[in-house]
């Protein structure tokens, strides 16, 4: 039971020991193994169920936990997390796939819909032209753990093609068009609360901490042939960058 501190930082005390306590619990229990009910975890720690569920929010983005509606919370065995470095792009799957770890395709759909202004100007189409929008939920151990869309031009892949065999990769698609050469891709990184679609589409809660992935891929002719924007739950994934020291480095003089 969390024991209140008399002092002007009661509340960060309480925080932080209702997150220790609740880690002690998570570590303690098997991978895989169901944690008691939320009214027993409540009570056996001495906070409202609201508190708790807060505390339990944190957790389940950072990938150590996963609360399954009308189920339970379970812990998230280790080891499930896709870390790459972003120098070179890759897709997920090709990503996973070297580390031997499992993805599956989630909830997907395939549409037409016509471009608005931002994405027709991204595109250098006319605004209510007709573009293909592709949006998927990345699963791994039966767990969504990304939400992702890519927009192209109706003539750069075939709606059919996409449709057959689709496993949730634009990018592949593209890399074995041999008429299509690309070369950069342009990539703006947050941290963004999650809104109500996305959440519920990962199984978070709306407003929850994810990263944010908006990006544009460009072919040799500098001609942007697919946006992407990309949610990204913080536990599954590490990015890292390799940065080359400049030309300032080195002891002073």
């Amino acid at each position: 039971m969390i024991v209140k501190k008399d002092n002007m930082n009661t509340e960060k005390s309480l925080s932080q020991q209702l997150h220790e306590q609740l880690g002690e619990v998570i570590a303690d229990t098997p991978s895989g193994g169901k944690l008691p009910s939320e009214p027993q975890l409540a009570k056996q720690l001495g906070v409202s169920r609201a508190t708790l569920r807060e505390a339990m929010r944190i957790f389940e983005t950072q990938g150590l936990i996963h609360r399954r509606q009308g189920v339970g919370t379970f812990v998230i065995p280790p080891g499930h997390v896709i870390e790459t470095g972003l120098e070179v792009l890759e897709s997920l799957h090709t990503q996973a796939s070297r580390m031997d770890l499992e993805v599956q395709l989630g909830p997907y759909q395939i549409a037409v819909k016509d471009a608005d202004q931002k994405r027709a100007s991204l595109l250098e189409i006319k605004p209510g032209d007709p573009l293909l929008e592709v949006t998927w939920v990345m699963e791994t151990q039966g767990r969504p753990v990304a939400f992702l869309v890519d927009v192209l031009p109706v003539n750069v892949l075939d709606r059919a093609e996409l449709q057959k065999g689709f496993n949730g990769s634009v990018l592949d698609l593209l890399m074995k068009r041999p008429d299509l050469m690309l070369t950069t891709s342009r990539t703006e990184i947050s941290a963004v609360a999650a809104p109500a679609d996305i959440a519920r589409s990962l199984g978070i809660q709306r407003g929850d901490v994810v990263l944010f992935f908006e990006a544009t891929l460009y072919t040799s002719e500098g001609r942007v042939i697919d946006y992407s924007h990309s949610y990204y739950l913080p536990g599954y994934f590490k990015f890292h960058v390799v940065r080359r020291v400049g030309q300032g480095g080195g002891p002073p003089k």
